[in-house]
């Protein structure tokens, strides 16, 4: 299956790239259009996607330097947002846990779906090599 292989992502880069961008643009959007509420973590998390993204976008990407910047930034927002994380499954463990009344900006299932953008899209700029666009 095609979508199970890491070559498949490593080809496809510069469109998760395009939506990686895309989805920070327009979580940046929902915040100032007031659709969500302000979060210092969410903040972190959606720039750092963004970052990433452009990264990725990059030929700059293959240098050893810039890979060393995006694992930078990655680490720093994937902290972050695993701490984001933590606190849900700290409230699932003290029996306080409930879901966001709208489920789509539920900051549990937010952060745990940004934490696996951004170690995934560190992971392709990490393995890129200048041939693979």
């Amino acid at each position: 299956m095609e979508l199970l292989r890491l070559d498949f992502y490593l080809r496809n880069s510069a469109s998760l790239a395009i939506i990686a961008v895309a989805v920070c643009v327009l979580a940046w959007v929902a915040e100032f259009a007031d659709f969500v509420y302000v979060c210092p973590y969410c903040r972190v998390q959606r720039t750092a996607i963004g970052l990433l993204g452009l990264i990725l976008l990059t030929p700059a990407s293959c240098h050893w330097a810039m890979k060393y910047l995006a694992i930078v930034i990655g680490f720093f927002a994937a902290v972050v947002g695993a701490n984001q994380h933590f606190a849900g499954w700290r409230k699932i463990s003290a029996g306080e846990f409930r879901f966001n009344e709208n489920i789509l900006i539920d900051p549990f299932l937010l952060s745990g779906i940004a934490v696996s953008m951004i170690i995934g899209l560190m992971l392709l700029i990490v393995l890129k090599r200048p041939e693979t666009s």
